[in-house]
């Protein structure tokens, strides 16, 4: 069985799951009726889901626990570029709406699920996620709680003894190896994912809301490529698409076909040693990013929203369009880091517009549909945005002390 599994790990993981992806349709055209294969999707989606938050629990909590050193500015560079990229990647979305209407035809029934209603009940909300009890936060995947409360237990074991110490570091080494092990067999998760997809609507899931798409990840591609090369070039006063380029291949490619977040921790931090950067500052942003830096998911609420909104001939102007970039934005830090979680803040964002919820929820199960897609790139776009702005602030502060930039 090992050498089987060496073997099978001997192909390139983005092969596998190309292949995964071609055989899922094609299974999903010529046999719609085998549902056995649903459930390679679901075992795979549900790993993730399983692993995800105590990954970033104890990673945060061995990494915050062995940090006795002063940063030296980095970290609070790190959150600011996190924040104003989130920022900035709702406010683009909102005039690529403006310049690109896109209409829906809302004929998806709507979900039985609950979401936020308005501001106030989303910082309520969020208050009540960070106390809310760590082993319940553990349990619901929420990622504020846990994140909130690995900081507090980080802080508070700095002053616990070396095997103390070493036993979070275990654990958080050992976690790490078990996503790893989950995404290797990535490929049998995209084959049951895409067969689901592909039995139950046709390949018309691919095309039906073209248009949608194309405004989604196009607002994903400008901010990669022209927004956050501008915000790189701030930070390292040389050519950016190096390090743009590199994050892309080492990054953005695995996540966007793992589809979470917090389950490419691992791929990021292993980057961030390969150029040197210092692990008790990346041990911090790297988690930290996978939890509040959400630059797809700030687009996808916005974009998703304000589509529900020119559905129903609501008039949304310039300034609106501000307001729901920094709701926008204060919810996509909320968002979960695995897939598709973004999509149940999208009936807050319409609520500023007084869309009723169940008009909301069918715009959620729209997103649900293009979800193969959008999601892939939303998660791609959140998780390579959180290995490139780390990066990016550490090598402003080798700039600033007149250390050489290599990547």
């Amino acid at each position: 069985m090992k050498k089987l599994y060496e073997q099978w790990t001997s192909i390139s993981l983005v092969k596998r799951i190309v292949v995964g992806l071609i055989i899922g349709a094609v299974l999903g055209l010529a046999t719609p009726q085998a549902s056995g294969l649903v459930i390679l999707g679901d075992v795979f989606v549900g790993a993730l889901k399983g692993i995800a938050p105590l990954l970033v629990f104890f990673l945060i909590i061995s990494s915050l626990c062995h940090a006795g050193k002063s940063h030296g500015g980095v970290i609070k560079t790190v959150i600011i570029l996190y924040m104003f990229s989130t920022f900035l990647a709702s406010l683009i979305a909102v005039f690529a709406s403006r310049l690109f209407p896109v209409t829906l035809t809302l004929t998806v029934e709507a979900a039985d699920l609950s979401a936020p209603q308005g501001i106030v009940e989303v910082f309520r909300t969020l208050l009540l996620n960070i106390v809310a009890n760590p082993v319940s936060a553990i349990i619901n995947a929420n990622y504020i709680g846990i994140l909130s409360w690995a900081v507090l237990f980080g802080i508070g074991l700095r002053g616990a003894n070396d095997n103390t110490k070493k036993f979070f570091d275990d654990v958080s080494t050992g976690l790490s190896k078990v996503v790893t092990w989950i995404i290797s067999f990535a490929p049998f998760g995209i084959l049951g994912l895409v067969y689901s997809a592909v039995s139950t609507n046709g390949l018309g899931i691919f095309t039906e809301y073209g248009r949608l798409l194309a405004v989604l990840v196009g607002s994903m591609l400008f901010i990669y490529f022209v927004t956050n090369p501008i915000l790189v070039y701030w930070c390292i006063r040389r050519n950016p698409f190096p390090l743009i380029f590199k994050c892309l291949k080492r990054s953005a490619i695995t996540a966007f076909f793992t589809r979470s977040s917090a389950a490419n921790i691992p791929v990021n931090m292993e980057v961030c040693e390969e150029i040197g950067l210092d692990k008790d500052t990346y041990s911090v942003t790297i988690p930290l990013g996978a939890t509040i830096n959400m630059d797809g998911a700030a687009i996808t609420i916005t974009i998703m929203s304000l589509a529900a909104a020119h559905t129903l001939g609501i008039p949304v102007d310039l300034p609106t369009g501000i307001i729901l970039s920094i709701l926008a934005t204060l919810s996509a830090c909320g968002a979960s880091g695995v897939a598709g979680g973004s999509l149940l803040l999208i009936p807050m964002a319409c609520s500023l517009f007084g869309i009723p919820n169940d008009i909301a929820m069918q715009v959620v199960g729209v997103g649900f549909i293009i979800g193969v897609i959008q999601d892939s790139v939303e998660t791609a776009l959140n998780s390579s945005s959180d290995l490139l702005l780390s990066a990016s602030a550490e090598f402003r502060q080798w700039r600033l002390n007149g250390r050489e930039i290599k990547f």
